[in-house]
């Protein structure tokens, strides 16, 4: 319903994630029967759960980890793994610096070209771990660097931006990216995004797209909301997304994964994600968490080195578990930040959803107050839902 936000301009209200609550229905199932797996790629997944291509969160050991466990991460080939053959020094410079040199020591180390013999070393890094070679560019990067990209033996690649569309404008001299061109070019799958409206995931579905990302500005280390004052919040963004999904699919035949992409930090927030129409979320801070990430406990925006308008920070998250506690469990945490799989399993089966799809038709209300009500005991002694 539109709001009259003045005599000039209507606007719609939109739900974050925090807002909404899933309601049980008549069925409960034991959570052995959930079912979570699904397809990205053509790739068969057990885990909905994608690791953001962030330098603090997957790097080429992160990545092979995460294949085996069932699910799977990105690595960003404009960061510092393709800058520099030693990322490591660099990394420890980038968690060592205060708060007050940050961004200059970001653009800084991140002025680096990126070279392409790292493109290349990096993915069969990945590759002779026994990983899934799942890689993020820009645009930009994706026009450069696209024979290499072909070559290389990337399994995925995602193209990333703040926003992507199909419908691009730029200056005479420059040349935009053609996405269904190459869509279409590549020999590997291609994962398009952002966006967080149904008419741009339509559009990037009929150009091509095997998955679509959703998500402006949502994440744990993204500050695009406050510098451009643009997004949408990520359960609003998702169920639009994912009715553009389910048209594209009854005027084709053919299913496309959308992707939520930021914002989600405990087992709640995925299931919820999943509830509002989501196949599998993207997430940074959780993993940025685990012992062994690249982030030693830190963790940054993709945008934050940019040299001319930073839209990202750099978060202190603490290492909390390894990989698989905060994937599988057992949970060493009572705030949901661990076992993720098994929260939205045990969710699943409150709900009665045998499998993702399932998932996706449960009952949902608005619930401001889902995570307040009652809790004043834990918010006082900053434990469980209080932290």
């Amino acid at each position: 319903m539109d709001i009259q936000l003045g005599r000039g301009k209507k606007a719609r209200r939109a739900y974050g994630i925090d807002e909404i609550a899933l309601v049980p229905g008549p069925r409960t199932l034991d959570p052995s029967l959930a079912d979570t797996r699904w397809t990205i790629g053509g790739i068969d997944r057990d885990i909905p759960i994608i690791a953001s291509a962030m330098d603090g969160v997957v790097d080429v050991k992160t990545a092979a980890n995460l294949a085996k466990l069932g699910a799977l991460g990105v690595l960003n080939l404009e960061g510092i793994q393709t800058r520099y053959d030693n990322p490591e020094p660099i990394l420890d410079r980038i968690v060592s610096v205060g708060k007050s040199g940050f961004v200059t020591l970001m653009q800084e180390l991140y002025a680096e070209p990126v070279k392409e013999n790292l493109i290349t070393k990096r993915i069969q890094e990945m590759k002779d771990l026994g990983g899934i070679a799942a890689v993020s560019v820009t645009p930009v990067a994706a026009a450069r660097y696209q024979e290499t990209l072909s070559v290389a033996g990337a399994d995925l690649v995602f193209i990333q931006a703040t926003v992507v569309s199909t419908a691009h404008l730029s200056p005479n001299s420059v040349t935009p990216l053609d996405l269904a061109k190459f869509c279409e070019e590549m020999p590997m799958p291609v994962i398009l995004g952002n966006c967080v409206t149904y008419e741009v995931t339509l559009n990037l579905m009929k150009a091509g797209a095997a998955a679509v990302l959703v998500g402006i500005g949502p994440g744990a280390a993204c500050t695009s909301r406050g510098v451009l004052g643009v997004g949408v919040p990520q359960a609003t963004a998702v169920s639009d997304c994912a009715a553009a999904r389910d048209d594209f699919y009854r005027e084709t035949g053919t299913y496309i994964p959308v992707i939520a992409d930021g914002g989600l930090v405990t087992g709640g927030d995925i299931c919820k994600c999943i509830a509002s129409g989501g196949d599998a979320v993207m997430i940074g801070s959780p993993f940025a968490r685990a012992a062994g990430a690249p982030g030693r406990g830190f963790h940054w925006g993709m945008a934050t080195p940019s040299p001319v308008l930073p839209r990202g920070t750099r978060i202190q998250v603490g290492t909390t578990g390894t990989l698989e506690e905060i994937l599988l469990g057992p949970a060493k945490l009572d705030d949901g930040t661990h076992n993720l799989v098994g929260a939205l399993k045990t969710s699943m089966g409150t709900l009665g959803a045998k499998d993702l799809k399932e998932m996706q038709q449960v009952d949902v209300v608005i619930a401001p107050s889902l995570l307040t009500e009652g809790k004043v005991y834990q918010k006082a002694q900053q434990i469980g839902m209080g932290k």
